[in-house]
C-alpha cells in the first residue's frame, strides 16, 4: 500500500501563488507516475497534471498550462504542484494520486491511478 498526504493548500488571491506537495510513504517503489487532479462540489474530479517517475514527461490541462508546473523529488518521495497566476476558477479540493502503472509518458484519467491522498483545498479570492 502507499499513503499519500498533501499539504500546502489555503486561501490566495487572485493572481497570487501557492505551492501543493504531496508525500508519498509505504510502498514507494511501485509507483510510477504522479499526478494532480481537483474536484468542486457537484462536479467530476478534473486533472489538472502529471509527471512520470523520472520527470522527463509531463502533461498539463489547458485551463492551467502556462500558470501550473509540476515537478517531483524521487528522494523525497514527494511531488509538488507550483500554482501562479491563481485565478478564482482554481477553486477546489485539490487531490495527490499515484500511478502503479508503467506507461509511456502518463495519464490524465482519474480511474488510472492506484492510490489517492485526502485532499487540500485551495481557495481563489476575486
Amino acid at each position: 500500500q502507499v499513503q499519500l498526504v498533501e499539504s500546502g493548500g489555503g486561501v490566495v488571491q487572485a493572481g497570487g501563488s501557492l505551492r501543493l506537495s504531496c508525500a508519498a510513504s509505504g510502498r514507494t517503489f511501485s509507483i510510477f507516475g504522479m499526478g494532480w487532479f481537483r474536484q468542486v462540489p457537484g462536479k467530476e474530479r478534473e486533472f489538472v497534471a502529471a509527471i512520470n517517475r523520472s520527470g522527463d514527461s509531463t502533461r498539463f490541462a489547458d485551463s492551467v498550462k502556462g500558470r501550473f508546473t509540476i515537478s517531483r523529488d524521487n528522494a523525497k518521495n514527494s511531488v509538488y504542484l507550483q500554482m501562479n497566476s491563481l485565478k478564482p476558477e482554481d477553486t477546489a479540493v485539490y487531490y495527490c494520486a499515484a500511478d502503479r502503472t508503467l506507461r509511456v509518458g502518463v495519464t490524465t484519467t482519474a480511474s488510472s491511478y492506484d492510490y489517492w491522498g485526502q485532499g487540500t483545498q485551495v481557495t481563489v479570492s476575486s
